[in-house]
């Protein structure tokens, strides 16, 4: 698989940076043009956790007016570990070229994907039998990233870039997927901020054919800010923090 793809990429290479006529159909020339793109992505969280996040969680009687009686719902934890999850999205383009070197890009996109915390907890308690834990963050998001596209000279039909955005993501999923007032307390979900704001930074190759050109990127990105909603159940108590970090590659057609 891996030589299949490096050979792919070698013609690709060789197609588009050889002494040959100048493809791409004139977009570069444009003021603004358009396109779209497929995104493949990893995503994982950084994790902060609490001083005191191995203590075993106990939940307060609602029952009792002077919320003073409690019952240990888990044991003591020995790890939270974040795992990464793919994920995969659409979108299109809307770029401005301001100098030959210099475009400003609008890339919103829509994003289907899942994030993952793994808990390990020690020695069951009766009311508690796991020792093993999964939660799962389901997301399908709205990325609305703007930023900067440095492009180097134009070698016949290949050209580098870099690329820096500033990225407004907003989370559409239903509302059903986050309502656990009804569940048990160990059945209470690790929940995520709506949205929430992130930079992305990234390198790509813009590779000319006769009439568009196709765009490989790959970009990271990492939340500013903590995206946990604190709530007060087993899974969000142990966390101070959670960033949310990504991995994509893309792939643009102009």
């Amino acid at each position: 698989m891996k030589k299949h793809l490096g050979l792919f990429f070698f013609f690709l290479l060789s197609l588009c940076t050889a002494k040959a006529q100048n493809w791409g159909g004139g977009v570069d020339d444009s003021n603004i043009h358009f396109g779209f793109t497929f995104q493949y992505l990893s995503s994982d969280f950084k994790v902060f956790k609490k001083p005191d996040w191995q203590a075993p969680f106990y939940e307060t009687d609602k029952t009792d007016p002077n919320h003073i009686t409690t019952t240990q719902i888990t044991s003591g934890l020995k790890s939270i570990m974040a795992k990464s999850s793919p994920g995969f999205g659409i979108g299109f383009v809307v770029n401005s070229r301001i100098s030959d070197h210099v475009d400003v890009r609008l890339t919103p996109s829509l994003v289907f994907n899942d994030r993952l915390l793994q808990y390990t907890y020690q020695t069951p308690v009766p009311q508690f039998a796991y020792e093993f834990k999964e939660q799962k963050v389901q997301a399908t998001m709205v990325d609305i990233p703007l930023g900067i596209k440095l492009k180097s000279d134009r070698r016949n039909n290949f050209r580098a870039y870099l690329i820096g955005n500033i990225k407004y993501s907003m989370d559409i999923s239903s509302a059903k997927k986050t309502n656990d007032e009804a569940n048990a307390a160990i059945e209470k979900l690790l929940k995520n901020q709506k949205s929430f704001w992130s930079y992305e930074t990234g390198i790509g190759f813009d590779l000319y054919f006769e009439y568009f050109k196709m765009s490989p990127e790959i970009k990271y990105s990492s939340s500013f800010n903590s995206i946990l909603k604190q709530d007060h159940n087993a899974y969000s108590s142990p966390l101070d923090k959670l960033m949310l970090r990504h991995v994509t590659f893309s792939l643009y057609f102009e």
